[in-house]
């Protein structure tokens, strides 16, 4: 198996990127490509390692592209004239079967218009999503769309359900897992207009597509351990996911201002401590690697714009269990069995 990595896409970018990788090559399996500015990563890896590629492991290797999409370039404008940046070379190589997977934490624009025009649609998946993991009571959620489709019809909300559904079963070993529309209410005449007819669209077609549709779900209730996946707009995802890890910021930096505030406070805490670590490590949102683009035709993974080597780590070990666990044959079947 070959992972390809975005070297030079986002905040973090190089030196995260290589680091994060360098972490989970030893970790994994599958051979990791850097897709990059040759002479910058290696002069990187030199710079942190004082080692060549193949030095630090045989599975690590340099695939040089010469240019970068930035995130202030036009998505469009840039996958079409770009076509030597890390992310069209790194697209380009997964379309033709030199890689298994391809992550980018770069310009979520240019990655959505690439993963589109360049790998390709699913037969019967109007738009691909990007699916998101958080934390939830003794389990996970996850967040489809989290930030890929700003504008959507109910059709789209009634694909990503279908798509989150099979994820969720197929990669995370959930039966049956439980879908929830995300509301400001629970009752079917609450939402706007793009709310109310995928709630009615959902509640018609979930019987026959196997869908475990539970309603109208409040983002108050949809960390309760009860919902395994809330379906959302991009733009109404993204604000959610957004203000979720706000939140966890707070709650983790308050917490522990709290416990430091004085010399009492902090001896009464360390028997405490074995539990405070592991609270901590459940708000880190580092923790549940990057968001899974369903919906193309090959495996591709976004990555938080401001990851750092932590998050690329867990990302690239995230990466290897989804190709190990085939989700994209898989939700390829679905729709083509659906479409006969």
């Amino acid at each position: 198996m070959i992972i390809l990595l975005d070297a030079m896409g986002g905040d973090n970018a190089p030196d995260a990127n290589i680091k994060g990788a360098v972490k989970a090559i030893n970790q994994i399996q599958a051979e990791v490509w850097l897709i990059g500015k040759e002479d910058v990563i290696k002069s990187k890896l030199k710079e942190f390692y004082n080692k060549t590629a193949e030095e630090i492991s045989p599975r690590l290797k340099i695939y040089n592209a010469t240019d970068t999409i930035e995130m202030e370039d036009v998505p469009t404008v840039a996958i079409k004239h770009k076509k030597d940046s890390s992310m069209v070379v790194g697209f380009n190589l997964l379309k033709e079967g030199k890689g298994d997977v391809f992550i980018s934490a770069g310009n979520s624009g240019a990655l959505l218009t690439g993963a589109t025009l360049l790998v390709g649609r699913i037969k019967g998946v109007d738009r691909p999503a990007l699916a998101g993991i958080l934390p939830s009571y003794h389990g996970r959620l996850v967040l489809m769309d989290c930030g890929s489709n700003t504008n959507c019809k109910p059709i789209n909300l009634l694909q990503f359900a279908q798509m989150s559904s099979i994820y969720i079963h197929d990669s995370l070993g959930v039966e049956n897992p439980a879908i929830g529309l995300l509301n400001i209410g629970t009752e079917e005449t609450k939402g706007n207009e793009l709310i109310k007819e995928s709630y009615q669209l959902l509640k018609a077609k979930s019987p026959e597509l196997g869908i475990n549709f539970v309603g109208n779900v409040e983002g108050r209730d949809a960390f309760s351990g009860k919902i395994d996946a809330i379906i959302a707009d991009g733009f109404t995802g993204n604000i959610f996911l957004k203000t979720v890890e706000g939140m966890g910021k707070l709650i983790k930096n308050s917490l522990y201002d709290s416990i430091k505030k004085n010399i009492f406070s902090i001896i009464g805490a360390v028997p405490t401590l074995p539990a405070l670590n592991r609270f901590k490590k459940m708000l880190d949102y580092k923790e549940y690697g990057g968001a899974l683009f369903l919906g193309v035709k090959k495996p591709v993974v976004k990555a938080h714009g401001s990851s750092d080597e932590k998050l690329f780590e867990f990302t690239v070990k995230q990466a290897e269990q989804f190709v190990n666990n085939r989700t994209v044959e898989k939700l390829t079947e679905h729709f083509e069995n659906l479409s006969k």
